[in-house]
């Protein structure tokens, strides 16, 4: 039994459906692989950014409370 040909929605590549193929499966495997790689990314360097952010964030909120009243 031939597997069924689809049409990629991506890129418009026709391709065949397997089972277990990763990735969705109106997507040919190699935009499923490129979509897998940018999931993959660690957000460590994103959480860096987001730490130094909310030490300004609280920073400013601080000395907005505490500020002297000349």
């Amino acid at each position: 039994m031939p597997f069924p040909i689809k049409t990629c929605a991506i890129c418009g590549e026709e391709f065949e459906l397997r089972p277990g193929k990763p990735g969705f499966a109106n997507r040919c495997p190699t935009c499923s692989i490129d979509d897998a790689e940018e999931n993959s990314r660690t957000p460590g360097d994103e959480l860096k950014g987001d730490a130094e952010m909310n030490a300004a964030r609280r920073k400013a909120i601080r000395d907005l409370l505490y500020r002297k009243e000349s």
